[in-house]
C-alpha cells in the first residue's frame, strides 16, 4: 500500500492543507514550529483513535479545543487519505476520510467514509459511510461484476458515536479495503527514538519482533533476529561494515543465561568491545539498520531528524537505506535539520513547510522553478536549502 495523497483541515497549524502526489520516500524540511512533528502526529493521532477511541486521542492531546485550529471558529477536524492498494487484482485508489466535531462537549464522529471507483469511470462509491455512530458497510465490495444497486450493505450502530468504524469492521476480512487500512494504521512506525533507551542491557518486556517506538528493545530485538531471522541479521552487520567507517566487524556473543551482547570490532583496536562502549552514532545507525530490515517491515515508516548523533559523512549513507526500503516496497517520511541529509534527496522528494500568519502551508521543491533548474545542473538540494532557496525555511531554525 501508498499514501499518495493527504488533506488535513483544521488540524492544529494545518488550516486547509492538500498534499499530492506524495512519493515512496519524502523529506520534509522547515523552520522550528513550521508544523513538522504536527504533521506526523496526525498518524499516531490515527492510532490513538483506533487503538482506543476518539476521546482517548483528543484527551490525550488537550481535548479538542487544543487539536482543532486556533484563530477562527472551527466546528471540526478532517483527517483525509488516499492509498492505492491492490482490490480483486486491480489497482485501486481508496479514499479514508474522518470527520471529527464536538457536541455538548464530547468529542464525536461527525462522518467516516471509505470510498474508491469499482471501475475506470464513474464517481468513486462509498463502500462504508457512517455518521453519528452509525451507518452502512459493502460486504461483497469485490462483486464489481455485479451493478452498485445489487451490492449488499450491512448496517450497524456503533456502541458510541466516538468510536471509528474501522475499528470493529477493519477486523473482518470480507471488509477488504477497511480491512486494508486498519492494517495500515497499526503497522506504521513513528519513530521516537532514544539513544539511553536502546544502549546496553536492559530487561524490557513486551514483544521483540520488531523495533519499538523508542528503541528501548534493541538488544532484544537483535537476539530476535539472530535466532529467528539469521540472514537478515547477517545482512545488518554486513551493512553497519560498510555504512559505518571504522566498524570492522560485529561479532554477536550469546551469555550464559541467553542474552545477546554485540561487540564491535574497531580498526583501532584489537579488542571488540561491547555495545554500551560504542558511540551514540553507531548505535544508532545499527538501529536503523534493524527497522529497515525487518523481515515484515512496517508499510509506513515516520522518521523525526535521524541526523541526530549521526556523523554528519553518514548522511549519503542513511538516506540511501532510507531509499532502498522504499523501493523494497514501504514508504518513509523523514523530516530533517541536515543539509547533509537534504543534500542526498532527490527533487521530487522534497517539501518544505512554510508558517504564514499562525498556519503552515506545505510547498514541494519540484514546483520551484528556480530549485528545479539548479539541480538540473547538478547542485546538490542541501546547499540551495543553506543558501536560501526554499523561501520562508530557514535551516538554522
Amino acid at each position: 500500500m501508498h499514501i499518495e495523497a493527504i488533506h488535513l483541515k483544521n488540524f492544529k497549524v494545518f488550516r486547509d492543507v492538500h498534499i499530492r502526489e506524495i512519493p515512496k520516500l519524502s523529506v520534509i524540511v522547515g523552520a522550528n514550529g513550521s508544523g513538522k512533528s504536527t504533521f506526523f502526529e496526525v498518524f499516531g493521532f490515527l492510532r490513538d483513535c483506533l487503538s482506543g477511541n476518539v476521546r482517548q486521542a483528543l484527551d490525550g492531546r488537550g481535548r479538542f479545543r487544543e487539536v482543532v485550529s486556533r484563530g477562527y471558529e472551527a466546528e471540526s477536524i478532517l483527517i483525509e487519505i488516499q492509498y492505492r492498494m491492490l482490490i480483486a487484482k486491480a489497482s485501486r485508489l481508496v479514499t479514508y476520510s474522518v470527520e471529527i466535531g464536538e457536541e455538548q462537549g464530547r468529542p464525536i464522529v461527525r462522518r467516516e467514509r471509505l470510498r474508491y471507483k469499482r471501475s475506470a469511470y464513474g464517481a468513486p462509491f462509498h463502500f462504508l459511510d457512517f455518521q453519528n455512530g452509525s451507518g452502512y458497510a459493502i460486504t461483497n465490495e469485490e462483486d464489481f461484476n455485479k451493478p452498485d444497486e445489487e451490492l449488499k450493505r450491512e448496517s450497524q450502530t456503533l456502541d458510541s458515536p466516538d468510536i471509528l468504524a474501522i475499528k470493529g469492521l477493519g477486523q473482518f476480512q470480507r471488509f477488504k479495503a477497511a480491512n486494508a487500512f486498519r492494517q495500515l494504521i497499526e503497522s506504521w512506525h513513528v519513530s521516537d527514538f532514544h539513544i539511553d533507551a536502546a544502549r546496553g542491557r536492559k530487561e524490557v518486556t513486551g514483544y521483540v519482533e520488531h523495533l519499538s517506538v523508542s528503541g528501548d528493545n534493541l538488544p532484544r530485538v537483535a537476539q530476535y533476529l539472530y535466532e529467528n531471522h539469521r540472514d537478515a541479521f547477517q545482512e545488518i552487520l554486513a551493512r553497519m561494515q560498510a555504512r559505518v567507517p571504522g566498524v570492522n566487524t560485529v561479532l554477536p556473543e550469546l551469555t550464559p543465561d541467553g542474552y545477546l551482547l554485540l561487540r564491535f570490532q574497531d580498526g583501532s583496536f584489537k579488542t571488540p568491545f561491547l555495545d554500551r562502549y560504542v558511540s551514540d552514532g553507531t548505535i544508532k545507525m545499527f538501529a536503523y539498520l534493524v527497522l529497515l530490515h525487518d523481515p515484515k517491515p512496517h508499510p509506513l515508516l515516520c522518521i523525526e531528524e535521524p541526523e541526530n548523533q549521526l556523523y554528519p559523512q553518514l548522511m549519503a549513507e542513511l538516506a540511501e537505506e532510507f531509499r532502498l526500503y522504499a523501493q523494497r516496497g514501504g514508504q518513509v517520511m523523514i523530516s530533517t535539520h541536515s543539509p547533509d541529509f537534504l543534500n542526498a534527496a532527490e527533487l521530487d522528494e522534497v517539501f518544505w513547510l512554510v508558517k504564514r500568519e499562525g498556519f503552515t502551508q506545505v510547498r514541494r521543491a519540484k514546483d520551484d522553478p528556480q530549485i528545479a533548474a539548479y539541480m538540473a545542473d547538478g547542485d546538490k538540494m542541501g546547499l540551495l536549502w543553506k543558501q536560501g532557496f526554499f523561501a520562508g525555511a530557514d535551516p538554522q531554525q
